[in-house]
């Protein structure tokens, strides 16, 4: 297969296919036992439609007006007024990530021979993501429950030559206008398909795993800043002894450690903190807890990994198509499960954000940082050094702790009290989504505090030495436009580059090329 190509069975996708659609632009092929179970739970559809008994989401009403049963003639036009009507989003557009996420997994779904829609409906949504049109969506609209219906709506609605896309060249136009110049043909919904086409977590999930593979960048490159700042403030990395983890032996905590040591290993800095006026017998928690902290939000990730790959093994729709035939209700689009451990991942992200905060202020504070500058600046007074990055870091933070208030203990009723508990988890998904870009820039300014003071710590005439692959980082730092210690300057274009030299990958993959992989 193709690298820039994920085939699509009857079997479901994995992380890598949905990462690979929604940032790489990786094209979608349905495979022939796709369409095959397509075809076939279309025929149930069919011969459930030429009845006369109602059939939810096939002869009838959605939601509290699934009591009106629908005769042929109209059929057509219930499928597509339940597309136009819940396509009724608002606020700022959502990121073209998450939309082709979102697309990518409800066609996962319909290539599972589930839904009961045609093999054609589904090959036009394979042809959108192929020709890189992706449908508006917006902030607000899904309550995570009865699917992500308003999101899924809007990319319904493109399908059908409707609303408005932004095309491969990042314009937005009218998405007929976008279809027609792609050769797509706008798709006329039969019975169920407007239904099938709504009823999904796929908003939730696909951003719950894009944010995990952020996640997973950002817990290993905060593993390294930890380090740096171990290292910067001549901390012992006794503490890091695999022996002592494995008397707690959770497992993440035990990876984090791990990290910390190889980061470390060759440093002519650590266990220097007993030659003080007033020696240490320990470090404070910020850095001695580095492992047990960062280690339960690894475990927090693997939990949420294991939800995700139970979610992307399912066929979530309301009513499916069963292997023997029946059509059956039921609630599985109730997004509980991936809303819980959205929630979670904001609280563990949060914590991590803190303690990366608390050891950027204690690398700032001349009273705790053993012999280091006040805000390492160059002559404090005049200078201020690094003093307003902390505060940047600190009002991030801050900001983190109110995003991780679960999205997911409240529910406002729905839908004349038919929909009466429902999950917020795209609210879960939309706050975690901001956190982790928050927990990106927190990760960040430690880096750039703590090779600030490396270089101090380090200066010629020092005698002391850093770990080659703290030397990995701070040179691949500089060499990325990041400046050094010295006088005063605009520090903003600093930060910046700063984080976008972590949120590229560019931080561990400098260290790793020293220490091996990393966990």
């Amino acid at each position: 297969m193709d690298m820039h190509t994920v085939v699509l069975g009857t079997s479901g996708a994995t992380a890598e296919d949905v990462i690979a659609v929604a940032r790489q632009g990786a094209r979608v092929e349905l495979d022939a036992g796709a369409l095959d179970a397509l075809a076939a739970a279309r025929a149930v559809v069919d011969a459930l439609a030429a009845k006369p008994e109602p059939v939810y989401g096939v002869s009838t009403g959605f939601g509290a007006l699934a009591t009106r049963h629908i005769g042929q003639d109209l059929r057509a036009q219930l499928q597509r007024n339940i597309v136009r009507s819940h396509a009724a989003g608002m606020g700022p557009r959502v990121e073209r990530d998450v939309v082709r996420a979102l697309m990518f997994l409800r066609l996962k779904t319909l290539a599972s021979g589930r839904t009961g829609v045609r093999p054609e409906v589904a090959q036009a949504m394979a042809d959108v993501l192929n020709a890189g049109i992706t449908p508006v969506v917006h902030e607000y609209g899904s309550l995570g429950c009865s699917g992500d219906l308003a999101p899924l709506s809007h990319c319904a609605l493109a399908l059908m030559g409707e609303g408005d896309a932004e095309g491969p060249d990042g314009t937005v136009r009218p998405a007929g206008e976008l279809l027609a110049a792609h050769g797509i043909t706008p798709v006329e919904l039969r019975e169920k398909e407007g239904l099938a086409l709504l009823n999904g977590t796929d908003g939730m999930l696909g951003m719950l795993l894009l944010a995990l593979a952020d996640l997973d960048r950002l817990y290993t490159s905060a593993d390294i800043t930890a380090a740096l700042t171990l290292e910067a403030l001549l901390g012992s990395h006794r503490v890091l002894a695999p022996e002592l983890h494995a008397i707690r032996p959770h497992p993440g905590q035990g990876a984090s450690a791990d990290n910390m040591l190889r980061v470390l290993a060759g440093s002519g800095l650590t266990g220097h903190f007993q030659e003080d006026e007033a020696p240490r017998v320990q470090d404070a928690y910020s850095v001695r807890c580095a492992p047990q902290v960062a280690g339960a939000g690894r475990d927090t990730l693997a939990h949420a990994r294991t939800v995700a790959e139970r979610e992307l093994a399912s066929a979530v729709d309301n009513p499916v198509v069963l292997p023997d035939g029946r059509v059956e209700s039921n609630g599985n689009f109730h997004g509980a499960p991936v809303a819980y451990v959205l929630d979670f991942l904001a609280i563990a992200a949060a914590d991590l954000g803190s303690i990366c905060e608390r050891r950027t202020d204690r690398l700032l504070d001349k009273n705790r940082s053993h012999g280091l500058p006040a805000f390492l600046a160059d002559d404090p007074g005049v200078d201020s050094g690094l003093m307003i990055a902390q505060y940047t870091q600190a009002a991030l933070v801050s900001e983190m702790k109110r995003l991780a208030v679960p999205a997911s203990v409240d529910s406002i009723p729905s839908s004349a009290m038919q929909e009466d508990h429902v999950s917020m988890g795209w609210s879960a998904a939309r706050k975690l989504r901001t956190a982790v870009d928050n927990l990106t820039r927190i990760v960040a300014v430690e880096l750039y505090a703590a090779t600030r003071a490396l270089e101090l710590r380090t200066a010629e005439g020092s005698g002391l030495e850093a770990a080659p692959a703290s030397r990995a980082a701070l040179d691949a730092l500089r060499k990325a436009g990041v400046a050094g210690a010295g006088p005063d300057r605009y520090l903003a274009p600093d930060l910046a580059a700063a984080d976008a030299f972590v949120r590229s990958g560019r931080l561990t993959a400098a260290v790793q090329a020293v220490t091996g992989p990393l966990a």
